[in-house]
């Protein structure tokens, strides 16, 4: 079996995922899965497609993930699992779209606007 490549995204993250045949092993940045996302909650973002599909074990991650924090990172991993996962086998893709992880998150920062302090903070206004 051929290695596929996909992508998922997240914030300003951008996640290039490649998944192949193997035993299980998730490596970021040519890091550790576990070692790069520290937290049980990212590590549970990490992990949360192949639990889901009972897959846990069967594929080896590499993942090149860049920009953003670490929780739009994890999160757009997660998404190029997603992809990736369906481009192997169409049938996983329910119990991916139950999880709404098959989903982008479309929220992004907002700009800041000019003659204000943030993007919607207002300086104070004196009545008097």
């Amino acid at each position: 079996m051929e290695p596929i490549n996909s992508l998922g995204r997240r914030k300003t993250s951008v996640a290039r995922v490649v998944l192949s045949e193997g035993n299980g092993s998730i490596l970021v940045n040519g890091v550790e899965g576990k070692e790069y996302f520290p937290i049980t909650t990212q590590q549970f973002k990490l992990d949360q497609c192949f639990k889901l599909t009972d897959t846990m074990g069967k594929y080896d991650v590499t993942v090149n993930v860049r920009g953003g924090g670490i929780t739009g990172q994890v999160e757009a991993v997660r998404l190029g699992i997603a992809r990736a996962l369906v481009a192997m086998d169409e049938t996983l893709k329910p119990a991916l779209k139950a999880e709404e992880l098959m989903t982008r998150n479309p929220c992004e920062v907002e700009r800041k606007k000019f003659g204000r302090k943030k993007a919607r903070k207002r300086y104070q206004f004196s009545k008097r």
